[in-house]
């Protein structure tokens, strides 16, 4: 029996990104789980309403979304931790402009320089509708066939309300392939 537990966000965990964006020609960073896919060249990105990084977008009219790594978790943590308004995180992370002119990463494995399409303001948060314009791959994380291999890229995940950083898991099997034991099941 399932209990109603009212409306709550469940859809965790997802994956921790830091969001970079150019700021009087520094760049800025958050770190940013309030993520999505809204078609195959278009993402969401979610930021309450008050954050800083939030202005120098809608100046910009770009991002980068940097996945998070277990390595630069510490840096990522801090970035979602510090205001930009009241810290200079310019510093935080070495990074290269990207083709879209968006701040990447060096130390994440995945990084997307993004234009922003459109804007969907919630109560009290700011969703950013994004072009994926380009997309660099640590080449460690790509198979032979040119693919991103998600099992050498180990992206961090984040899980609310526990505010836990987790680990992804093993594979349980390939998409599509459970139709014969569900077909049996009826």
């Amino acid at each position: 029996m399932k209990k109603n537990v009212g409306s709550l966000l469940a859809l965790y965990p997802t994956p921790a990104t830091v969001i970079g964006a150019m700021h009087e020609g520094k760049p800025t960073w958050t770190l940013v789980a309030h993520v999505g896919i809204i078609g195959h060249d278009r993402i969401l990105v979610s930021l309450a309403a008050p954050h800083f990084i939030n202005g120098a977008i809608k100046k910009e009219g770009k991002l980068s979304v940097n996945l998070v790594s277990e390595e630069m978790l510490p840096e990522a943590d801090y970035a979602g931790s510090v205001s930009g308004a009241k810290a200079d995180k310019s510093g935080l992370f070495a990074y290269e402009m990207g083709a879209a002119g968006t701040p990447v990463i060096g130390k994440s494995p995945l990084a997307m320089g993004c234009s922003v399409v459109d804007l969907y303001p919630t109560p009290n948060f700011e969703s950013f509708i994004c072009k994926i314009e380009n997309t660099y791959v640590e080449e460690a994380c790509l198979n032979e066939a040119g693919k991103i291999d998600y099992h050498a890229l180990k992206p961090v995940l984040f899980e609310f309300p526990t505010y836990e950083y987790l680990k992804t898991g093993e594979v349980l099997g390939k998409c599509l392939s459970f139709k014969e034991a569900a077909g049996n099941k009826r």
